[in-house]
Parts: C-alpha cells; sequence; structure tokens
C-alpha cells in the first residue's frame, strides 16, 4: 500500500490540540486495513519525524435517521501518533 493511502488526513479538532500541545501527540485518520507497523512507517517517511508510540481505535458509524429511513454513516479508522521529545510535524503547527 502506498504511503499516501495508508494516511487519509489529520484530524484537528480541540481535544486533538490538546493532545498535539501538551504530550507531542498527532491525530489521524487512516486506513481501515492499515496495521500500526504500517502506520508508523508512513508517518516517519511522509514527515520525517521519529515516531515513538502508536495507538489504533476502529470508530464505528453512527446510526442516522431521515424519517422513516433509517442510515449509517461510515465507519473509520483513528491513529493517536505519539512522536520522540523535539520532533514536530511542521503542517500541523500553523492551523
Amino acid at each position: 500500500m502506498e504511503l499516501h493511502h495508508i494516511i487519509k488526513r489529520a484530524l484537528i479538532t480541540e481535544k486533538s490540540t490538546l493532545a498535539r500541545e501538551e504530550a507531542n501527540k498527532y491525530v489521524f485518520e487512516v486506513n481501515r486495513n492499515a496495521n500500526k507497523i504500517e502506520i508508523v512507517n508512513a508517518i516517519e517517511k511522509l514527515f520525517k519525524v521519529k515516531v515513538l508510540n502508536v495507538h489504533v481505535m476502529n470508530v464505528l458509524g453512527k446510526k442516522k435517521r431521515l424519517g422513516k429511513i433509517v442510515g449509517q454513516k461510515r465507519a473509520w479508522k483513528k491513529a493517536v501518533v505519539t512522536l520522540v521529545p523535539g520532533n514536530r510535524i511542521e503542517v500541523y503547527e500553523g492551523i
């Protein structure tokens, strides 16, 4: 799998911003088939940083309803990446 197919997008929320500032943790949406080793390799090669730790979680899609019709949002995978102290992802910093 190519590196850009593993890391889909960076998640920018209040909680992820606080984690970035306090603990040097970055949050990404990743491919559902990617494992921790592939995520670590992709982050290190794309952003040229050293990864200390990765936590991965599957997020289930929420059920949505519009009148009688019941649907569901898609499920996705989230990765919380902890970097070695002193490393930063520059793309994230202006946000």
